[in-house]
């Protein structure tokens, strides 16, 4: 399972004083020197964190892979087509929220409609597309018919259930919308919320090929470093179907 590191929250700190400090762009090299198969970054509109010129540098000096996240907008869908990253994951994207709350609605017409003229630009700039997406089966079935490489599962309400119980049924909405993508040979990524503490669960579940984690790594970077945190993240995830073969360590759901 490859890990991308979402750094975008090293330049929230930037810009909390609109310095030049602490660089995004040197974050990326660090989390790549600490094993991270790839660097993730969410330029949005109104460019409350990662920057113009950040994108730019990243675009040129990225040695993995970029993943580029983009709202359906006209605006930076054409900065994407101009940079080809490697990868554009679209995410739905209000001003209002701290950060992303769901996966995109595909199911409305509106936001279904300017997502497949997003995907078609894309495409035909020879970028890869993966869709933000909630873990339903509803949800894949518009992935697939939009015509998109990959999907990236929401594992927010995984990584805010309350108790036990609730994580297994997360777990469990999981890997169905896995295999459900897989068999529509979709690539499966998933992220959102994921921590030091509940990663293991989701990294052990097959099928599920990438994670994308960044406040958290972020976060422990402050205290240990990027490489550093980044190393353990790895280890974390790399270890994962051991920790939960083991007796006691955590109930598989069903089916898997």
């Amino acid at each position: 399972m490859r890990l991308y590191v979402n750094i975008d929250h090293v330049a929230t700190v930037r810009q909390a004083r609109l310095t030049d400090e602490p660089d995004p762009v040197r974050a990326a090299v660090l989390a790549e020197l600490g094993g991270a198969e790839g660097v993730t970054v969410h330029l949005r509109e109104d460019r409350r964190h990662i920057q113009d010129r950040d994108l730019r540098i990243l675009s040129e000096t990225v040695r993995t892979g970029l993943n580029l996240e983009v709202a359906a907008e006209d605006e930076v869908i054409g900065i994407a087509c101009e940079l080809q990253p490697m990868q554009v994951t679209l995410v739905p994207e209000r001003r209002e929220e701290i950060t992303t709350e769901g996966g995109l609605n595909l199911a409305a017409e509106a936001p279904r409609r300017a997502v497949s003229a997003a995907v078609d630009r894309l495409r035909a700039a020879g970028i890869r597309v993966s869709l933000f997406v909630d873990p339903t089966d509803e949800a894949v079935d518009h992935a697939v018919e939009l015509g998109v490489e990959a999907i990236e599962l929401h594992t927010g309400e995984y990584a805010n259930a309350s108790d036990d119980e609730a994580r297994q049924r997360q777990l469990t909405r999981l890997l169905s919308a896995a295999r459900s993508g897989a068999e529509s040979d979709l690539a499966i990524h998933a992220g959102h919320g994921l921590t030091y503490e509940n990663v293991t669960p989701v990294a052990a579940l097959p099928i599920i090929e990438e994670l994308n984690i960044g406040h958290s790594i972020v976060s422990r970077s402050i205290l240990v470093g990027i490489e550093r945190a980044v190393r353990e993240m790895r280890q974390l995830i790399r270890a994962a179907p051991d920790r939960v073969a083991e007796p006691g360590r955590w109930n598989p759901p069903v089916g898997f």
